[in-house]
């Protein structure tokens, strides 16, 4: 396993390793450490199929029971757990410029951290690329730890007894969308969560920020989401940003619990786009960690 990186501190890209096939003890141990060293790792050249990659985001934790999207007649995907970060419908075309499913998925191009809308948020998640298009929809991440270092110490202060509420409405309401069924809207009710958090593996404190955040406790609506504008544009300065350009059969692992990341504009109604995301669940609300 030979170990690059590929911004001081955060992300590398790790080769010498072959994901389709199962992993030892030692190396999930290493892999593990290289994770909460850099929080973002990239695995070139990984040809998997869905079972393998299923099996290697299993090796490394418990899955999400739910993927969180809006409802469709059918899935794409065969495993059921398995998100279909695609502009494909289930035929292979690509989906039309109005179709709801596009509208909801516009949502990947703000800032967030995978499924900070639930009550158990995301520990990590793996996004493979089977189709990529010729220019654009790269992926771009954001250090919540070193963003977290560069703040005074005035404002630490008054940041660590946050708490926010997260959603999916909160996050889409930013598009104008608002199309959700009742099911759904029951389903993306607002979850609390910690604004700070302390990173188990690297004991380093950090933000734990989203688009989906849409309510402070204890400050005015306004004054909150100013808060977290603010926040979030501090936290995606170039300085913390490294920007993932695809190649087919990249396959990206991020620590959700320590970065942001985004999608980037690509001519979705041109050219097809096919990612395919395992993700992980955490051990507990944010709330009921150290």
């Amino acid at each position: 396993m030979i170990v690059k990186p590929l911004t001081p501190g955060f992300g590398a890209e790790v080769s010498g390793i072959d994901l389709c096939v199962p992993l030892s003890a030692d190396q999930i141990t290493r892999l593990i450490k290289v994770i909460d060293d850099f929080a973002v790792v990239v695995f070139p050249d990984q040809p998997l199929t869905d079972d393998q990659h299923v099996a290697f985001a299993e090796s490394l934790g418990p899955l999400e029971n739910e993927a969180a999207v809006v409802s469709v007649e059918k899935q794409r995907l065969a495993h059921s757990r398995m998100i279909d970060i695609s502009n494909l419908d289930v035929d292979g075309s690509i989906l039309a410029a109005d179709d709801r499913r596009r509208m909801f998925n516009l949502g990947n191009l703000l800032w967030h951290s995978d499924s900070s809308f639930k009550s158990t948020p995301a520990l990590y998640s793996m996004l493979h690329g089977r189709v990529i298009p010729p220019d654009g929809g790269d992926t771009q991440f954001a250090d919540m730890r070193g963003a977290w270092d560069q703040l005074s110490d005035d404002l630490k202060l008054q940041l660590e007894p946050y708490v926010c509420d997260h959603s999916l409405i909160y996050s889409r309401a930013l598009l104008g969308f608002d199309a959700f069924t009742e099911k759904e809207m029951q389903a993306f009710a607002p979850q609390p969560q910690k604004l700070v958090r302390r990173h188990p593996g690297s004991k380093r404190k950090c933000l734990f920020l989203s688009s989906h955040i849409g309510v402070v406790h204890g400050l005015p609506r306004p004054e909150g989401m100013v808060l977290i504008r603010e926040l979030i544009e501090h936290a995606t300065q170039k300085e913390f940003i490294y920007s993932h350009k695809w190649k087919v059969n990249d396959l990206v692992l991020w620590d959700n619990r320590c970065t942001m990341h985004r999608a980037r504009p690509f001519n979705d109604k041109k050219y097809q786009r096919d990612m395919r995301r395992m993700t992980l669940q955490d051990s507990a609300s944010t709330l009921d960690q150290p």
